[in-house]
């Protein structure tokens, strides 16, 4: 799954393939210049509709794929750190 860091950098490169300022981009999206510089940036955490928004002006969209990692399950925490009888 992409990173925060990531998606900012990607809206960023499309952004400026197409021409857009940040300011351009506002106007034909509805989002906030300065809430593009933080996804562009990777400190945005807000609405998905904002995502959503700003992935299609600059045609983009997220995909939702199977993770590849888990977390652990409270009952395998202690057999993560117990030492080996070797």
């Amino acid at each position: 799954m992409a990173s925060r860091i990531d998606i900012g950098n990607a809206v960023r490169e499309r952004r400026k393939a197409f021409g857009y300022t940040q300011q351009a981009l506002s106007e034909l999206t509805g989002v906030h210049k300065s809430t593009i510089s933080e996804i562009e940036n990777g400190r945005f955490s807000g609405s998905f509709d904002i995502f959503e928004r700003l992935l299609d002006g600059v045609n983009l969209q997220f995909e939702v794929t199977t993770k590849t990692h888990r977390l652990p399950h409270w009952d395998e925490i202690d057999s993560l750190f117990a030492e080996d009888d070797a």
